[in-house]
């Protein structure tokens, strides 16, 4: 069963559990929370990103995080996460400072790309405490394919629907796709 909302279809969340047995009602020791059922492994996504995430060249993730270029407090903090992600996170692509606007972004940021669910985990939480007031935006990059669908539809989406916020919301200008 999919769920269709607009041009886009998402498959259903339980795929793949369509035979599974009903969950059970029964809470942990604190009360509130559920018990869930043992697995004999952790799920696959803890070591690949699911499809459809590129896990190519690109990477599944991109963060773009936002600064006021002409704020120069705000321009020196930006500058100085920048060097601290290089440093802590070499691993990682990490684009050029832009001191301006760039593409669909309504303010100067620089880019991050990110490759494994790993450094997924590791770097949102550590940006989660060193973003200070910088926004972030979050997205997928996503392979897909099919008939009418265009790669400006794609990025689109991606930024859209799959974004992830920290930090205020920055209006995209998705004309740029």
């Amino acid at each position: 069963m999919a769920y269709v909302a607009g041009k886009n279809t998402y498959p259903s969340p339980l795929e793949g559990f369509e035979n599974a047995p009903p969950l059970p009602d029964e809470k942990n020791d604190d009360g509130k929370s559920f018990k869930n059922p043992i697995n004999e492994s952790l799920s696959k996504a803890y070591l690949e990103f699911p499809d459809p995430l590129d896990k190519g060249r690109r990477g599944g993730f991109d963060v773009h995080i936002y600064y006021f270029q002409s704020n120069e407090a705000q321009t020196k903090y930006a500058r100085e996460l920048w060097e601290r992600i290089r440093r802590e996170f070499p691993e990682l692509r990490i684009y050029r400072f832009w001191d301006r606007p760039i593409g669909p972004h309504p303010v100067a940021m620089f880019e991050v790309n990110i490759f494994t669910p790993a450094q997924f985990g590791a770097f949102i939480a550590w940006l989660a405490v060193y973003r200070g007031p910088l926004s972030v935006l979050i997205h997928p990059n996503t392979v897909e394919g099919g008939e009418g669908v265009s790669q400006g539809d794609i990025e689109r989406r991606n930024h859209l629907q799959g974004a992830i916020w920290m930090g205020e919301r920055l209006p995209l200008d998705l004309d740029r796709f």
